[in-house]
């Protein structure tokens, strides 16, 4: 129950944004960007299926209830793929005269920097108004967009502390690997034995990542807005944390 609905609004999240689906998505498309990173076509389509996914992770897994309009959606996934591919080809560009070992590296520096222009994107509604922060027992006590900003932040670095690992270990083993005999004579294993290495990362990285931070998070009712810590103050004198959930 907890990995299919939502805990704020209580609605069943998309199949494909829930935490369960993350390593066979993310294993076969970052497999994909890892093996077809010589062309500009091949990044640009591989980079927007990538942040179309991440754009629908982000959204499934937000914080707060409050409702999101068609348009704020649209305009929130136009602009969040569109800032991330264009960062992955400016990147792309700039690696044309390096070693080949550098360029296998190009995927997960777009990824990183897409994922600090997806997920604030993605969730802009929040860092406007605020999410919902609750006392002990979950009282709701109001919105905070303080504690929307440290969820945020929160889950930018576990996203790319999930991608690390995936993106960063398999390019070494193909590098050495695609010097052998064995790639060069059987060049069609090269694709299979990338998702495949990307999949054994992740089956690691995305548990731990999620565990960085607890998806309750709290802080100090001296770090939110005065207006919010006038409110809180109001109902409860001696209150000294308030709870969120931060989003995956």
């Amino acid at each position: 129950y907890d990995s299919a609905f939502h805990p704020d609004t209580g609605e069943k999240m998309l199949l494909v944004g829930r935490m369960s689906a993350q390593v066979p998505m993310n294993m076969t498309i970052t497999g994909c960007m890892l093996t077809f990173y010589r062309t500009t076509p091949a990044v640009l389509f591989w980079q927007w299926v990538n942040q179309s996914f991440n754009a629908i992770v982000n959204y499934t897994n937000r914080s707060g209830d409050a409702p999101i309009t068609p348009t704020q959606l649209g305009t929130a996934y136009v602009s969040a793929t569109t800032g991330a591919v264009v960062t992955a080809l400016g990147l792309k560009s700039l690696t044309k005269h390096l070693p080949a070992i550098i360029g296998r590296y190009v995927p997960f520096a777009a990824v990183a920097a897409a994922n600090c222009i997806n997920i604030p994107l993605m969730r802009q509604r929040e860092l406007k108004l605020g999410i919902p922060v609750t006392d002990e027992n979950g009282n709701r006590l109001g919105e905070s967009t303080a504690a929307a900003q440290k969820a945020i932040f929160q889950v930018v670095v576990s996203r790319i502390g999930m991608a690390a690992p995936a993106m960063a270990i398999p390019p070494v083993i193909m590098n050495a690997l695609e010097k052998r005999a064995f790639l060069k004579r059987y060049p069609y294993l090269n694709a299979p034995l990338q998702v495949g290495l990307v999949g054994l990362c992740l089956v690691f990285a995305t548990p731990l990542c999620c565990a960085l931070f607890p998806q309750k998070s709290s802080m100090p009712v001296s770090h939110l807005e005065p207006e919010v810590q006038a409110r809180i103050r109001e109902k409860d004198p001696q209150l000294e944390t308030i709870y969120f959930n931060k989003g995956l």
